[in-house]
């Protein structure tokens, strides 16, 4: 055979996809495949040996704690900008078992999105940064969003067409709008409007055959999986259809901090007996760290109105915090995502849509995550602020997020997001360093499991509940490569998803028994039982 024939590379690539054979360079064969399926595919598709491989996927890497010569990379980055070049993707790496990483924003907690735990894993990245288009429908009250689109975006996009809609996700702009919802997708709405994936009305989903489903093609078990039951689990979501919600034009944010000598641990006891018993239309978000002298808490609040019906409320109902004019500022909502990201004032609105903005700078972090359904003792406090002196100013802390409202109304089964009735408040348990080195990230990390460990009598049990997108090996993960068994899943799958766990198995054996998506904490199909 003549191998200068232009067909050649197309007779390679037909063959190899047929029988799925796996050289030793697969991303050669990988590239031949999508060739086959499209000329010009190649051109977003990123090797190592490419100029541009190493910003690539360094841009969306949002914990520094995985942007080391150590960390596992990808074969290759592919970034699409049609839903055919995704299409293509699934097809060609099933037929060269090269396993997909999805990535929309970056911030996935243990790097799951562009990395992997299994140094030997074939892996590439197929980032959906080019696919973030969206579109507002004011009047129906719905938007459509692609899942590259960052919250920030969103929220911008939002605003451009209203100045009363808003939807109840994170707090953070860069969050890519596809993993928020696939865990479920908290934010300073939650107490009026549920979470994210609770006001989700339509997707646009490519299964492991590569099929385009929408929410009735895809039947109603899939859509609710999608919906908070994680990430690279069943399919990769394009585009999901929200549902708006009405918001006053002017709402109202307040920050109050007080230290151990100004009576905190008192005032941050006293809130739990208060906050998910407020009105619906107040959230409260409070931080438990160390200043440069002593313990300090600082209470961020949101309310859905202006600060002559928030004054008085607040001296009725929780006297104990002080609140004062002076400690707030009227604003729209979507100005106050820029308000509890920590934007100044002064910041415009399209500051939403800087994607390159990172929440914890330079500094590297692993968080965890807890659920108290019972007020914490003072003495119980007490013992935080010892273990939060044990670490440097701000490298260490708790963020207590308050829950009631439309939370308890929604029942755990709704969606796979489970931790709903019960709850007074969730905890994230976070540890931020920005020395480099093993011994250096092993202290911070063996402080923060000694922290989470302190908490064990105070948080929820049988199962100790975790929020799915505070994302933590430490409670279990499957194979490195994402191999999974129900015994080996359940253990931390119970933890996220408490009773809607096994829906979760089942859903996944029906839609993705070969178990082509997957990850170190993916749902295991059914098969994978043993």
């Amino acid at each position: 055979m003549d191998t200068a024939h232009p067909s050649f590379p197309i007779l390679v690539a037909l063959f190899v996809l047929l029988l799925g054979v796996t050289s030793s360079q697969p991303y050669e064969e990988f590239l031949q495949c999508l060739e086959f399926h499209d000329s010009n595919i190649t051109s977003i598709v990123y090797t190592r040996a490419n100029s541009s491989f190493s910003s690539l996927l360094e841009s969306s890497i949002r914990n520094p704690r995985f942007d080391t010569s150590a960390t596992p990379k990808p074969l290759l980055i592919f970034t699409p900008r049609q839903i055919s070049h995704i299409e293509s993707a699934i097809r060609c790496s099933r037929a060269h078992r090269i396993q997909i990483r999805v990535r929309s924003g970056g911030h996935d907690y243990e790097g799951l999105s562009y990395s992997t735990i299994s140094p030997s894993l074939t892996f590439l990245v197929l980032d959906l940064r080019n696919l973030r288009a969206i579109q507002v429908d004011v009047p129906s009250k719905t938007a459509w969003a692609q899942a590259g689109a960052t919250l920030g975006e969103l929220y911008y996009a939002i605003a451009a067409e209203s100045r009363t809609l808003a939807f109840p996700a994170g707090i953070c702009p860069t969050v890519g709008l596809g993993g928020q919802i696939s865990g479920g997708g908290w934010g300073t709405l939650l107490r009026k409007y549920g979470l994210a994936a609770d006001n989700v009305l339509d997707a646009t989903v490519i299964d492991a055959k590569g099929r385009i489903l929408n929410r009735a093609s895809m039947g109603e078990d899939l859509f609710w999986a999608i919906r908070g039951g994680g990430g690279n689990t069943f399919g990769i979501v394009i585009a999901w259809k929200i549902k708006l919600v009405p918001v006053p034009a002017t709402v109202t944010a307040c920050t109050v901090t007080r230290t151990l000598e100004q009576n905190a641990t008192e005032i941050v006891h006293r809130w739990q007996y208060v906050v998910d018993k407020l009105p619906n239309d107040v959230f409260f978000m409070v931080v438990l760290n160390t200043n440069a002298t002593t313990i300090q808490a600082s209470f961020n609040s949101l309310y859905l109105g202006g600060i002559e019906g928030l004054i008085p409320m607040m001296d009725a109902k929780f006297p104990d915090l002080g609140l004062r004019r002076e400690n707030c500022v009227e604003m729209s909502w979507a100005k106050s995502i820029l308000y509890f990201a920590g934007f100044p004032l002064n910041s415009p609105l399209e500051s939403l849509l800087d994607r390159t903005i990172s929440a914890t700078g330079s500094a590297k972090f692993k968080g965890k995550s807890d659920y108290v359904k019972e007020p914490i003792p003072i003495s119980g406090f007490e013992g935080i602020w010892e273990k939060l002196k044990e670490v440097g100013v701000q490298t260490g802390g708790l963020i207590l997020a308050s829950y009631g409202g439309k939370m308890s109304e929604i029942p755990e089964s709704s969606i796979p997001f489970p931790h709903r009735a019960g709850n007074i408040y969730q905890v994230e348990e976070v540890a931020f360093w920005v020395e480099d080195g093993v011994e250096a990230a092993d202290g911070y990390l063996n402080w923060l499991r000694g922290l989470y460990e302190y908490m064990t009598p105070y948080v929820s049990k049988n199962p100790r509940e975790a929020y799915a997108n505070y994302r933590d090996l430490d409670i279990g993960r499957n194979g490195g490569g994402g191999e999974g068994d129900y015994r080996r899943a359940r253990s931390w799958g119970s933890s996220y998803y408490k009773n809607n766990f096994d829906r979760l198995v089942r859903v996944k054996t029906a839609v993705d028994p070969a178990n082509f998506f997957r990850n170190e904490q993916s749902i295991p199909p059914l098969s994978s039982w043993r």
